[in-house]
């Protein structure tokens, strides 16, 4: 892929990660948020959170099935905001709605399983947001790999965080969860060699197509030369 494209779509990634907090701060400077604004906000930034958690599980599929090498080049930016996100969303939960009190804190965690799960994904991810870098991948080698492999943990977690905090409509959180199974299915060697296989069928049948209209296109002009 050319470094034009590239560039436009890490463009893109980086504008699309930073909408929803445009559009988060300009409604609070409005006051355009629900009657509850801190419950708006804490939704508003965990969504946002699982949703960019699961376009980076999704990115290695896409290059490894499809040979989109450009999702590579996003994957480390989509996982950052991913974190940042989930880092607003905590903050919004422990400073904005609980004051910092450590001792209501506590208290809502024993009482409220969603929030263990969703604390559990975020202690995930920090380890990989801070081992994002070349650098770390070079120092760890390749226990980079098994720990990034973690990203999958964090997304069930965290879509099993949605699903009990939601607790009535269960349709979103069944969408999500249809992407992160898939995204998960296709890590599986079997999956992944299948659809390799029927890709490089497809490309090889297409590739043939193309070469034998070539050549008819060659004798054509041949005969009409002749």
């Amino acid at each position: 892929m050319r470094k034009l494209d590239i560039d436009w779509l890490r463009a893109v990634v980086h504008a699309g990660a930073l909408l929803p907090l445009a559009l988060l701060i300009w409604d609070a400077s409005q006051n355009h948020l629900s009657v509850n604004p801190i419950q708006d906000v804490t939704f508003r930034t965990g969504r946002t959170a699982l949703v960019l958690l699961v376009l980076t599980l999704a990115c290695t599929p896409l290059h490894t099935l499809f040979r989109l090498k450009s999702a590579l080049t996003v994957r480390r930016a989509l996982g950052l905001y991913a974190f940042m996100y989930a880092g607003l969303h905590l903050f919004t939960f422990a400073y904005l709605d609980y004051g910092l009190d450590l001792e209501l804190i506590g208290q809502t965690i024993a009482e409220k399983r969603y929030v263990v799960v969703g604390f559990a994904a975020f202690l995930i991810m920090l380890p990989l947001a801070l081992t994002s870098t070349k650098g770390w991948q070079k120092r760890l080698g390749r226990r980079w790999k098994r720990l990034h492999r973690l990203s999958y943990v964090a997304g069930v977690l965290a879509l099993i965080h949605f699903v009990w905090l939601v607790k009535a409509d269960l349709t979103e959180p069944a969408r999500f969860g249809l992407l992160v199974a898939l995204l998960l299915a296709l890590r599986v060697p079997i999956v992944r060699r299948t659809i390799s296989s029927a890709r490089d069928r497809a490309m090889g049948s297409i590739r043939g197509a193309w070469e034998r209209r070539q050549a008819g296109i060659h004798a054509t002009n041949e005969l009409n030369g002749a």
